[in-house]
């Protein structure tokens, strides 16, 4: 017998399956879920979209069920050369056309999940910047369901 995922686990999943199914400024992308985002400077070279499954909170709803919500983190990370605005920008765009995406967007393959909040917290990690050359910005999703 296999046991269902946690919700969690199920959301993170398809966020991960609407970026690697939508139309977006970027091409060929290959978003994945892990716990931990943990890449070789080499691996960054190519643009990386990692979701992370972050944090849920129960809300009581009524006496048999919860109001749900599960915080998903996108990170978009990329290493660049110049760090100038012509290499920037495009990446900048793309986390917005993700906000956009899953602005009050119910998920295909979960639809009762909702996105109630968008948050763009860090639209560059400076730190990122500075030490290693690369782009990372973080977009945190939070989806509401009754369980």
């Amino acid at each position: 017998m296999t046991a269902t995922p946690a919700t969690v686990i199920q959301i993170a999943e398809s966020v991960v399956a609407e970026i690697n199914a939508g139309s977006f400024s970027k091409t060929n992308l290959s978003a994945q879920r892990l716990y931990v985002p943990n890449f070789d400077l080499e691996d960054m070279k190519e643009l990386r979209v990692t979701v992370v499954p972050r944090e849920v909170e129960y809300l009581p709803l009524d006496r048999a069920s919860n109001k749900y919500h599960a915080t998903i983190d996108v990170a978009v990370q990329k290493k660049f050369s110049k760090g100038d605005a012509k290499e920037i920008d495009p990446l900048v765009f793309f986390v917005e056309e993700l906000a956009d995406y899953f602005r009050l967007k119910r998920l295909n393959s979960f639809v009762a999940a909702r996105c109630i909040k968008v948050e763009n917290s860090v639209l560059y990690s400076s730190e990122h910047w500075t030490q290693f050359n690369q782009f990372t910005s973080l977009l945190s999703l939070t989806f509401e369901l009754a369980k």
